[in-house]
C-alpha cells in the first residue's frame, strides 16, 4: 500500500489509501498476486511510517467510542524519501501493511492436494528481487514434475459475532469429530463452479465425497460445528462464543464491513490565526505553556516549517490555542453533524478557510418554495477513521453506530488502541437546504404519517428478524426518507454530467425533527468522495448555479416517476417476505453504489418525491405547497 509523492512503486501488492478504511482494513482477506492475506491488527503496524491528521472533531468523536486513550488519527504508512536506493532489504522494508497468509488451507491445481500450509506439503519459494512473485507450491506432486503454484481454498466459516475460520475441512468430510488426519482432495465434478458440483474427500478413510453445498443454507445448519470464536487478524480466541459456524465464499462481500466515523474540516473559530493553529494543532497542542510554546515555534521555524506564524507574537498565539482547547466540549462533540449543520446553512464566506471554501446562491426558480437556499462548496476536506468492523451484519443496517450490537463490533487490536488509522479527502460538494415551513407541513398530512408508521414497524421486525431488540429501533422520520430519496435521485442525475462516476459522489444527509435535541434539521450535502486525486475539478460545483442546477434537479425527479422494474418496484412494500426497509426503489431507479449511501440502500421511496404508478398522494415535489 502507499500514497507516495515518489516513483517508487509497490512490489507486492497495492491498495489505495481510501481501501484501507473501506475494502481492505484490518481484518479483511486481501487478494495479492499469488495469495491470499489476512489484514493484521494495530499492534502489527508500524506507525512510525505513518502521518498525523488533525481533525480534532473527529477524535473527540472516537474517543466517544474507543476511550481517552486513542491520541492520534494516523495516516496508513508512508514510505521513506529514500526510493533511489537498489537494495532490495530496502524495499521490502517499505511494505506498510502487515498481513499473513490467510485462509490457512491451500489446493494443488494438478493433484488436488487439499491441505493446510503448516503441513509440511508445502514450501514457501520468494525472489528478493521480484517480491511480487512470492508464492507457495506443492513439492512432490504426483501429477507435475515442477513443484505447482498451490492457490487457496474458497470458502471460509464466520458468525455473526465477528469471528472467522478456516473452513472446518476434516469436520466436515467426516461428518463429526475424527482422529483421522486426511489427506484430502477437492475435487470439481462439474462445469458451474457451483458448491453443489464441488467434492472434498477423504484418502485414508472410506468416507464418501461430500459437496460443499451441505455447508450451505439449511443443510448447514445441521452440518457445520459450532464457532472457535477465532480473530486470524488479532492471533487470538474469544473465550466463548455460542454461534454456530457458516459457511462463507472467499472474497464474499459480507465477510467484512468497516465501523467508520467522518467529520469536514468545518472551521471552528474566525480568523487567520485561528486557521493556522488548527491546520497545525497536531504540533501546537504539545505547548502547555507560553515559554514551551516560544520553543516550539523556533525549532520548527529554524528547519523552514511554521513561518506563517512568524507576525503574529507568542501572547496572541497562545490565547488562541487555549480558546480552541478551552472550547472543546465533549458532549458536543457526540453529534459531529450539528455543528457541520451549522457552518454549511449559515452560508458565511467570511469564515472561508483553505480547507472549506463555500458561497450561497439562490434556489433554482421553479424550487424557490422547496429549497431555503443552495450553498455551493468550492473545497471541502473530510477525515475518516477506521474504529471496528463487523462480519455478516452491516452497519449500514443501523441508524447510529450506537445501535450496533457490542457482540458484533469487533476490535482492530488486542489491547485497547491508542491510535486509529484514517485517511482525508479534499474535494467539492452542493449543500441543498429545504424549507423547513414546508417539510412541516407535508409529514404532517395523514398519508405521510400513515406511511411512517408502516415504515416503523418494518424496521422493528426487521430488528425482529436479527435478533436484536426491536424497541431500540430509532426510525429517522419521513424527512430522512424523503431527503434520502431526493439525494440518491440528484445524484444519479449529477454523475451523468459532472464527470465524476456514481461511485466517487458520496451524501451526508442532515435530518433532525423539530422535536429533537439539535432539531430542526433537513438538508443534504453532495460531494465528491473520491480519495485517489483532489477531487476537485470543479464538475460538480458548476451543475449547482441556479439555471442548470434547476434542470437537473426537474430531470432527476422526471426519471423517478417511471422505473423500468415497475409496477413491482412502485407496488414493493418494506414488509414484504424478507424485510428490505424500503418501499419503492431498486436498482434501477434509486439504488447507490455502496460508497455513496449512508445507509446501504435502505429507507428509499420515490413515492415521496413524485406521483408513481402506484401512489399520488404522499409527492413532495408534485404540487405547490399550500
Amino acid at each position: 500500500m502507499n500514497s507516495s509523492k515518489t516513483n517508487y512503486k509497490y512490489r507486492v501488492g497495492e491498495l489505495r489509501p481510501s481501501q484501507i478504511l473501506f475494502s481492505f482494513g484490518v481484518g479483511a482477506v486481501a487478494d495479492l498476486p499469488n495469495l491470499s492475506v489476512m489484514i493484521m491488527g494495530l499492534e502489527d503496524w508500524d506507525k512510525s511510517r505513518s502521518v498525523e491528521l488533525p481533525e480534532e472533531r473527529l477524535l473527540s468523536a472516537v474517543r466517544q467510542k474507543l476511550g481517552l486513550q486513542v491520541k492520534q488519527l494516523l495516516s496508513p504508512p508512508l514510505p521513506t524519501d529514500e526510493s533511489n536506493s537498489l537494495s532490495s532489504a530496502d524495499e521490502l522494508s517499505r511494505i506498510g501493511i502487515p498481513v499473513a497468509p490467510f485462509p490457512g488451507w491451500v489446493v494443488c491445481p494438478r493433484c488436488r492436494l487439499l491441505a493446510p500450509l503448516k503441513s509440511g506439503f508445502f514450501q514457501l519459494k520468494s525472489n528478493p528481487y521480484r517480491p511480487a512473485e512470492t508464492h507457495y507450491v506443492h513439492e512432490n506432486c504426483s501429477k507435475s514434475k515442477k513443484p505447482p503454484k498451490v492457490i487457496p481454498v474458497r470458502f471460509l466459516a464466520a458468525c455473526d459475532r465477528g469471528h472467522l475460520d478456516d473452513f472446518p475441512w476434516l469436520y466436515f468430510v467426516h461428518h463429526g469429530n475424527t482422529s483421522c488426519p486426511g489427506p484430502l482432495r477437492l475435487e470439481e465434478r462439474g462445469i458451474s463452479g457451483t458448491a453443489a458440483d464441488i467434492m472434498v474427500y477423504c484418502d485414508r478413510c472410506d468416507t464418501h465425497p461430500r459437496p460443499l453445498s451441505d455447508a450451505f443454507g439449511e443443510k448447514g445448519k445441521q452440518n457445520m460445528p459450532n464457532c472457535r470464536g477465532r480473530h486470524p487478524h488479532l492471533r487470538n480466541f474469544d473465550d466463548e462464543c455460542d454461534q454456530q459456524m457458516k459457511g462463507l465464499l472467499l472474497g464474499a462481500s459480507n465477510s467484512w464491513f468497516s465501523i467508520t466515523l467522518s467529520a469536514l474540516s468545518i472551521p471552528t473559530q474566525s480568523g487567520k490565526l485561528a486557521e493556522l493553529v488548527d491546520q497545525n494543532w497536531t504540533r501546537l497542542n504539545k505547548a502547555t505553556t507560553p515559554e514551551i510554546l516560544g520553543i516550539l515555534l523556533s525549532a520548527f521555524q529554524s528547519t523552514g516549517e511554521l513561518q506563517d506564524f512568524t507576525p503574529y507574537p507568542i501572547p496572541q498565539i497562545w490565547e488562541t490555542i487555549q480558546q480552541k482547547q478551552s472550547g472543546e466540549d465533549t458532549e458536543e462533540l457526540k453529534d459531529l453533524k450539528t455543528p457541520e449543520w451549522k457552518f454549511l446553512s449559515a452560508a458565511d464566506p467570511q469564515q472561508n478557510t483553505s480547507d472549506f471554501q463555500l458561497r450561497p446562491v439562490p434556489p433554482p426558480q421553479n424550487y424557490t418554495d422547496y429549497f431555503k437556499q443552495i450553498v455551493l462548496v468550492d473545497r471541502l476536506r473530510e477525515v475518516r477513521a477506521l474504529i471496528g468492523f463487523t462480519r455478516l451484519q452491516s452497519p449500514g443496517d443501523f441508524t447510529d453506530l450506537d445501535e450496533i450490537p457490542e457482540k458484533y463490533w469487533v476490535n482492530l487490536s488486542r489491547t485497547i488502541p491508542s491510535w486509529v488509522p484514517a485517511t482525508e479527502v479534499k474535494g467539492e460538494g452542493i449543500f441543498i437546504e429545504f424549507n423547513e415551513e414546508v417539510i412541516q407541513k407535508w409529514e404532517n398530512k395523514k398519508s405521510v404519517k400513515d406511511r411512517g408508521n408502516i415504515t416503523r414497524n418494518a424496521y422493528k421486525d426487521w430488528l425482529n428478524s436479527r435478533n436484536l431488540d426491536p424497541d431500540k429501533a430509532n426510525f429517522s422520520g419521513m424527512r430522512y426518507v424523503l431527503i434520502h430519496s431526493f439525494a440518491h435521485a440528484l445524484m444519479r442525475q449529477l454523475a451523468i454530467e459532472c464527470g465524476y462516476n456514481a461511485a466517487s459522489l458520496r451524501e451526508r444527509i442532515y435530518s433532525q425533527l423539530p422535536t429533537d435535541d439539535n432539531g430542526p434539521q433537513a438538508g443534504v450535502l453532495i460531494y465528491t468522495a473520491s480519495a485517489d486525486s483532489e477531487g476537485t475539478l470543479g464538475g460538480l460545483v458548476s451543475l449547482g448555479e441556479p439555471p442548470t442546477f434547476g434542470y437537473h434537479v426537474t430531470q432527476a425527479l422526471e426519471q423517478m416517476r417511471l422505473c423500468a422494474s415497475d409496477p413491482l418496484c412502485a407496488e414493493h412494500q418494506p414488509e414484504e417476505g424478507n424485510p428490505a426497509l424500503h418501499w419503492a426503489a431498486c436498482h434501477a431507479c434509486l439504488f447507490s453504489p455502496e460508497t455513496s449511501c449512508e445507509r446501504g440502500n435502505k429507507f428509499l421511496d420515490r413515492s415521496l418525491l413524485v406521483s408513481t404508478v402506484q401512489e399520488k398522494e404522499l409527492a413532495f415535489f408534485d404540487r405547490k405547497p399550500s
